[in-house]
């Protein structure tokens, strides 16, 4: 069960290094406006793409062990299984389906948000809302799961933050703000911060 929770928290400081690094160095993204999944899109897309699909399996695998690393008998570390799970599966799949070229990136794509978007787009836009919250929710979960006061108390404010985050994110994107892409990046880390902190954690014993 151990690999398993140390390739779950290598694949959440995965998933942020590659978005970061990535979206600083894309030629025409704008990493303040932009979202990452738009990173999946142009020349250079199958990296992202291949970014949502590894993460998310390593998460996903991950779940399975979360509930034998929790030192509770509490009855809340399964659903905290079960949202950590989502979360990782809602990320691979975001992997399979991307969003349509918009908000002027790929170069050349149209400004703004197309009335009529494609059907893989709308599937992406329904897992990012699967993974925009089952990810505070895990970690609300957490703060009822966990024994330790410390990660009760520290699970409950990352839930909070990312909840907000989430829809201050869902906000600026409905409104095409020039830092939805910063709201969101800030989301991400706080959310995945969290979750390798806690799968770390498990696999050190330490939950």
């Amino acid at each position: 069960m151990i690999p398993a929770l140390w390739a779950g928290a290598a694949g959440c400081l995965l998933f942020v290094v590659v978005f970061l690094v990535d979206g600083l160095t894309r030629p025409g993204y704008e990493p303040l406006r932009h979202p990452v999944s738009a990173l999946a899109l142009g020349p250079r897309g199958w990296i992202q793409t291949v970014d949502f699909l590894v993460c998310g399996l390593l998460v996903a695998v991950s779940s399975v062990a979360v509930p034998w690393a929790v030192s509770s008998d509490s009855w809340a570390v399964w659903p905290l299984s079960a949202a950590i799970g989502l979360f990782g599966v809602g990320l691979l799949l975001s992997g399979v389906f991307r969003m349509d070229p918009m908000w002027g990136y790929p170069p050349g794509a149209p400004e703004g948000t197309p009335e009529e978007t494609g059907r893989a787009h709308r599937i992406h836009d329904n897992l990012g809302a699967v993974v925009f919250f089952s990810l505070p929710a895990a970690a609300l979960i957490a703060a009822f799961a966990l024994q330790d006061p410390l990660w009760r108390w520290g699970s409950g404010v990352a839930g909070v933050v990312v909840g907000a985050g989430t829809l201050v994110f869902a906000n600026a994107w409905e409104k095409e703000a020039p830092n939805a892409g910063l709201i969101q990046r800030v989301t991400l880390i706080v959310g995945l911060g969290w979750l390798g902190l806690l799968l770390g954690a498990g696999a050190l014993g330490a939950l």
